[in-house]
């Protein structure tokens, strides 16, 4: 399935950007990286980003804060975000993160060949998404203009009559 969509990985440190760059790489995706979070909501704004990888301390606007904003957008709410925390586990980063719709929560350091595994499933599944999506409005569009040069819907369906039965046709 070729698609122009990329993946956006967001982060402060420069070697941490290209250590997941480098993990993912073998992919065959595109790759964008963001500085901040901010950065990432402009570059999610503009269209084609069809992944998240975003570290929960970003810069500017916090991973949570960040994935927050998307869902509240029609147009940003699928996106599949993943996020990458340093902290360990963390029983309220994990229940805000996944009541946010968060796919996952990786911690740090990442084992490269587990981060492309999950990262390879979440992408492809959300552009299969798109692509039905897609073909959803194709088919709407066409059974539109279909429906529309249609008869009305009540000259297809035969009226129903209330029949009574009296008591004298009971008895027979």
């Amino acid at each position: 399935m070729a698609s122009d969509a990329r993946i956006l990985i967001v982060g402060d440190h420069e070697d941490t950007l290209y250590a997941l760059e480098s993990a993912l790489v073998p992919l065959g995706h595109r790759i964008a990286r963001a500085t901040s979070g901010d950065e990432a909501l402009k570059q999610v704004l503009r269209g084609r980003v069809g992944l998240l990888l975003l570290d929960v301390r970003a810069p500017g606007a916090a991973g949570l804060e960040v994935v927050r904003y998307m869902r509240r957008l029609e147009q940003t709410q699928h996106i599949p975000v993943v996020l990458l925390t340093g902290f360990g586990p963390d029983q309220e980063l994990t229940t805000a993160a996944f009541g946010l719709g968060v796919a996952d929560l990786i911690t740090k350091p990442v084992d490269p060949w587990s981060l492309r595994t999950k990262i390879r499933y979440l992408y492809e599944a959300h552009q299969r998404h798109v692509a039905l999506q897609q073909q959803l409005r194709d088919l709407r569009a066409v059974t539109g203009a279909t429906v529309t040069s249609a008869p009305q819907r009540d000259a297809l369906v035969p009226q129903q009559r209330e029949s009574r039965v009296t008591p004298a046709q009971d008895r027979t």
